[in-house]
């Protein structure tokens, strides 16, 4: 099973190239991978099925399981098993999979740039539904449940040009992603109450389960939403015939035989052990057969024979689910034999339509005629498929409609009135089906009066060859249906034994059930003759309810409320915002505490030693500072005294790792500041502010007071020890580290900081395009842009549009060139803005500070430091360089880009992490190496450390897209800001760089 899902996958994953190299023709090597995978289904299919009747009467033999630990804390795995359900899904799944894949090679044109995407997207889709009908885990099963969603929507969306598609599909993402999510509620309230969540294990103990009452209903409840809006039920109904804006194959594939069959698949899961739950039957009952006359009454009014097709669909998906609901297992044989009918016929009818848009150019009924003689083959075909949905003898849709109308007469013989009016309801649903099999037939093939024939070449053998294969199917297996009921049978021992089986065959005799059929047929072709009078009809009834009207005013709704809320509260003020976060921060915890009573704190300490509060009064004094300030740098400033302030802190508190750090982002984040501000005015207001000073004070002072008492009666709360108390020994023996908070970073959280540098990565890349319009900025940083009155070798001055040419030569002779000492830069700033002494200490300063950081990057397993505090330190050197030589040089000291420096660090730590998978061990586990070098004695390697060298990666990466972002890019601004400066011109011409 694994490999088979691993093959599927893993061919998709290369469809993209293969499409380059083979054109169209790359379909018929992605039919070939389902339908090896089809082939490997069918020799295994009665092992499958005998190990399945094995475990359903106590035997010790089960299907085939494969299971894989995934997240065991949290009780989730990679479980597969292959039972009879799942191996009659796959039958459909696999085998109408690879004939849509092959019919593909001849419906799309070579010249489709987009086909290698749909062929990727259609084959994970099949890989996807595999998945989900052979999970053993709710949550897998729901991972793939939601992949399909989003398949689904890609492949919705396929022409994505056109704006109705873009419209479905982003509908039939919302609604099954809706369902999916009541849906996954629904399982965790089970698989929390089963305390497990393999489905097989919660099956077993469905039994307890279901004496539990109301807790479970509502779990079922919720699961069934998702179900019935996968499966198009009303009111989610309305999504499946707007996804006919995809392509035919997908609607024929999706839409007919697989993705619609995930809720159906769901019902029939869980229906052996929840059948019986309060609101089960009513709610697959009476939905079921609302979605059958709805749909089957929309059908009868379709042009479109796709729109036929879709609400003929949504009809039979309803009546899927009615007698799947029943929960009888006469029913369940049944429903199943329903579902693989439906599958091959409207398949078939979905591929017709495919080949009559493909060859006539319209699928508009009242534009085609006479493709009876045009195409006698096709027409042939159609006539099988369509009489096998209108349940005509001697094909399958008939055998499979007479086991129906066997279990409902059952159903309502136990059930009185209300088994009655479903078996009615269901004959009428069934007489509708007739009449618009009917009308598919008469709209895609009759001669029209007064129509000329529709042009129509020959349709290739190619193109017909899965057509065929699907009828050769509906019409064998109405005369041999055994093998079908033998697959079935396993399935159906999951249900208390019937009293009076029923078997699956073309001929029972003169029975009831055979009545039903013949009236069902007899109103149907009623109906069909009156076709243009009940159009009438459905013209006069006024659309009381209709659910894409709902749907739509529903999503306005929600639209104008966005844009309501937005407007009142995304104002563009800082201080707004502010105040917002602040007093939600002042005052939720305060109306906490006094609902709660929490007991106020005691045995406050001001301070623990008199440098505490020197160092407090002097934060107190930079933050009084930071308002009086009048001039933004000043303010930067004093603010800073608060930060490093609280670094000194730390460090009197026996923490250097973390004033370590506080002291490296401090300066940083100082220096981000202070280059940023070169963008904005000098004076920290334009006009003196005026008014709410005395309650923005009182909503500072609240703000940090509330903090303190936060914060106190946290630790005052506390009744068991701190878990820091074994980070000592967890560290040492664990981690094989002396530094705690290294060895919590990089080995025991490993999982936080691995989300961290993401999410670091994942803001560097938001603020560089929000930056750099065109890029990272990488060809604005490489390009030396000699500024007026910059000096040619420290002699000649260049200035002036005359000299701008040979000025870039020789700033760039300077950047580059091998041959002259580093840091030459500086050469290219303007003399206003250099620093000799500055450049010397740099010199001095700047490989010692890298050396040192490095050092921190190694020696912080069991000393303060780190990857983090290495990176920060590394950064620093870059910025000392940066501030000495400009931009160029910059440039010149790093020349691989901030992206590619996250990007591999990234890649590193997560290399970092699966790599213990390949020697048994989870994910993060580092190990410890000893080894003894001569001269240097012993030491200890703990491969964590490579986790830490990403990270180091990373920081060092940030730290050059904020250089480059708020240092370099201004720069270049700056130095454009003049219209005369004809300088600029030349360099922006020259290194394609604009303003």
């Amino acid at each position: 099973m694994l490999l088979v899902l691993i093959a599927l996958f893993a061919v998709a994953g290369i469809a993209p190239f293969l499409f380059r190299m083979l054109g169209r023709s790359t379909f018929y090597v992605l039919a070939a991978v389902p339908a090896l995978a089809f082939v490997w289904l069918l020799a295994n299919f009665s092992s499958f099925i005998e190990a399945d009747q094995g475990a359903a009467s106590g035997s010790p033999n089960a299907p085939p399981v494969q299971m894989f630990n995934w997240l065991p804390s949290l009780g989730v795995h990679l479980d597969f098993r292959m039972d009879a359900l799942a191996a009659v899904l796959c039958l459909l799944v696999l085998g109408v999979g690879a004939l849509v894949l092959f019919y593909c090679a001849r419906y799309f044109k070579n010249e489709d740039p987009h086909t290698g995407a749909f062929g990727a997207q259609l084959l994970a889709f099949a890989a996807s539904m595999f998945g989900l009908v052979t999970a053993d885990d709710m949550i897998l099963m729901f991972i793939f449940w939601e992949l399909t969603t989003i398949l689904s929507f890609l492949l919705i969306g396929f022409n994505r040009t056109r704006m109705g598609a873009r419209r479905s599909a982003l509908t039939a993402l919302m609604v099954t992603t809706f369902g999916g999510l009541t849906m996954l509620a629904g399982l965790i309230m089970l698989g929390t109450a089963a305390g497990t969540y393999r489905i097989s294990e919660v099956l077993a103990l469905a039994p307890e389960l279901t004496t539990m009452g109301t807790y479970i209903d509502v779990a079922i409840v919720l699961m069934l939403v998702g179900a019935i809006s996968k499966s198009a039920l009303i009111p989610f109904h309305f999504w499946l015939p707007g996804a006919m804006a995809a392509p035919t194959p997908v609607s024929a594939y999706l839409h007919a035989a697989a993705m619609v069959k995930a809720g159906i698949y769901l019902i029939a899961r869980f229906a052996p052990g929840f059948h019986e739950t309060a609101f089960w039957q009513p709610v697959l009952l009476w939905l079921g057969l609302a979605t059958m006359l709805i749909g089957g009454w929309r059908a009868l009014k379709q042009n479109d024979l796709k729109l036929v097709l879709a609400y003929g669909t949504v009809s039979q998906l309803g009546f899927l689910v009615l007698i799947l609901g029943i929960g009888t297992p006469n029913a369940a044989k049944a429903g199943l034999a329903m579902m693989l009918a439906h599958g091959f016929f409207k398949a078939t009818l979905f591929l017709i339509v495919g080949i009559i848009d493909h060859k006539s150019g319209t699928r508009d009924i009242r534009q085609l005629s006479a493709l009876r003689s045009s195409s006698p083959v096709l027409f042939v075909v159609a006539v099988i498929a369509a009489a096998s949905m209108a349940g005509v003898p001697p094909l399958f849709g008939f055998v499979a409609k007479e086991a129906v109308y066997e279990s409902l007469l059952e159903h309502a013989s136990s059930n009185g009135a209300t088994g009655m009016v479903l078996l009615l309801g269901v004959m009428l649903g069934s007489a509708m089906t007739f009449a618009y099999a009917a009308r598919f037939l008469w709209g895609g093939f009759a001669r029209k009066a007064g129509m000329e024939p529709t042009p129509f070449p020959t349709v290739p053998w190619l193109f017909l060859a899965p057509l065929l294969v699907l009828t050769l199917a509906t019409v064998v297996f109405a005369w041999v249906p055994g093998s079908l009921e033998a697959a079935i049978t396993p399935y159906v021992g999951l249900f208390p034994a019937a009293a009076h089986p029923i078997h699956l065959a073309i001929w029972h005799g003169f029975t009831p059930a055979l009545g039903l059929s013949l009236v069902s047929m007899s109103v149907g072709v009623l109906i069909f003759v009156a076709r243009k009078r009940i159009s009438k009809v459905q013209a006069m009834v006024p659309a009381y309810f209709d659910a894409e009207r709902d749907y739509k005013l529903i999503i306005t709704g929600v639209d104008n409320l966005a844009i309501w809320l937005t407007g009142r509260t995304q104002r563009g003020s800082l201080s707004f915002y502010l105040v917002v976060i602040l007093m939600t921060a002042l005052v939720l915890p305060t109306v906490v505490s006094l609902w709660l009573q929490t007991p106020a704190p005691g045995n406050l300490i001001a301070f623990d030693t008199p440098a505490q509060l020197v160092i407090g009064c002097i934060m107190i004094l930079g933050a009084l500072g930071a308002l009086q300030a009048n001039r933004r740098f000043l303010a930067v400033l004093m603010v800073s005294v608060s930060g490093y302030g609280m670094a000194a802190i730390f460090a009197l508190q026996g923490a250097p790792d973390l004033a370590v750090t506080q002291l490296l982002v401090e300066t940083i984040v100082l220096v981000a500041f202070v280059l940023a501000l070169r963008a904005l005015p000098v004076e920290l207001w334009s006009k003196n502010p005026t008014g709410h000073r005395l309650v923005r004070a009182l909503i500072g002072i609240g703000f940090g007071a509330s903090m303190i008492y936060i914060a106190a009666t946290s630790m005052a709360s506390r009744i068991a020890d701190p878990i820091s108390l074994a980070y000592p020994e967890l560290a040492y023996t664990g981690g094989a580290g002396k530094n705690i908070v290294n060895v919590t970073l990089v080995d025991m959280r490993a999982w936080d900081t691995f989300g961290e540098i993401t999410v670091l990565a994942a803001a560097a890349t938001g603020v560089a395009s929000l930056i750099f319009v065109r890029g990272r900025g990488d060809k604005t940083l490489n390009a030396a842009l000699v500024p007026r009155g910059s000096v040619d070798h420290g002699s000649e001055a260049i200035g002036g549009a005359s000299h701008s040419r040979s000025g870039m030569a020789v700033a760039k002779n300077f950047a580059i060139s091998s041959k002259d000492s580093w840091l030459v830069a500086g050469h290219t700033l303007a003399p206003e803005r250099r620093s000799i002494t500055f450049e010397v200490v740099t010199r001095l300063l700047f490989h010692t500070i890298l050396l040192a950081s490095v050092y921190l990057l190694l020696a912080g397993h069991n000393t303060p430091g780190g990857g983090f505090a290495g990176g920060l330190l590394a950064g620093l050197a870059l910025a000392i360089r940066y501030l000495a030589g400009g931009r160029v040089e910059l440039a010149e000291a790093i020349p691989v880009s901030p992206g590619t420096l996250m990007g591999s660090g990234l890649a590193l730590a997560a290399a970092s992490a699966v790599a213990p998978l390949f020697f048994g061990a989870q994910i993060f586990t580092s190990a410890a190496i000893e080894f003894s070098w001569p001269l240097f004695g012993d030491h200890k390697f703990v491969t964590s450390t490579i986790f830490d060298i990403g990270v180091y990666l990373v920081v060092v990466g940030l730290v050059i897209d904020v250089l480059r972002s708020l240092g370099s890019e201004i720069d270049e601004r700056s130095e454009g800001r003049s219209p005369t400066d004809t300088h600029d011109l030349v360099s922006d011409a020259e290194t394609g760089v604009g303003r």
